[in-house]
């Protein structure tokens, strides 16, 4: 049985309880879990496991596995806290979703751009594209359109198109409908204000857009 997957339901726990499924050395699996994994380019979150703090969670197939201190004490069946990083947890929401936004309009408005990459870590996102030019000349239309959405406070639904699978999606009503596995912000609204920059050249073709929060 797959690990229940708290984040989803409600990305703004900062911590839970949960039980011991299996141990492997200094790798575990609960029963669920609020620790997100590395997965579609948003980062993994950081936290502790009982005190012990997490040093890499990796998501394979529907499983979650946890590295932890090989020191550990735990044991299968024993009831553990889980605590994240709530900070890095929000500021990678709000960098998400700005990146999601940055996403659809150039799809939505350059039918010249395709996407190539993406990463989102709590610092800041970025997303590659296959582009002919300067990136950058998009961003004043880019920032402008961003700054509505912002203003416009848009309620964010994220829920399950294959709940067996777990295939999720993101919608804001009358924007865009997007197949997507992160954790999201509730409202447009929360993602605040953001600085556009042009990332380094990738090679002939190719640009990157970085993302960064500007309260931050």
């Amino acid at each position: 049985m797959a690990v229940k997957k708290l984040f989803w339901q409600d990305p703004y726990l900062e911590k839970c309880t949960a039980r011991v499924m299996r141990i492997d050395g200094s790798c575990i699996t609960l029963d669920e879990t609020i620790f997100f994994a590395f997965s579609g380019g948003q980062a993994s979150d950081s936290g502790t496991i009982n005190g012990y703090p997490v040093i890499e969670a990796q998501k394979v197939d529907l499983e979650i596995f946890y590295q932890i201190d090989e020191g550990h004490d735990l044991q299968v069946g024993q009831q553990v806290e889980v605590v994240i990083d709530w900070d890095k947890r929000y500021n990678i929401m709000r960098l998400h979703f700005a990146a999601e936004m940055v996403l659809e309009l150039m799809l939505k408005h350059f039918n010249n751009s395709r996407k190539i990459g993406a990463n989102i870590t709590a610092e800041k996102a970025r997303v590659d594209f296959e582009w002919e030019g300067n990136i950058s000349e998009t961003f004043p239309f880019l920032e402008k359109m961003i700054k509505e959405i912002v203003d416009s406070n848009h309620a964010i639904i994220s829920s399950f198109s294959d709940k067996v699978k777990e295939i999720r999606y993101w919608e804001i009503a009358g924007f865009a409908k997007v197949p997507c596995g992160g954790t999201h912000i509730k409202n447009t609204g929360e993602m605040g204000a953001i600085l556009l920059k042009r990332g380094k050249r990738l090679g002939t073709n190719k640009e990157r857009i970085e993302i960064y929060i500007k309260d931050k």
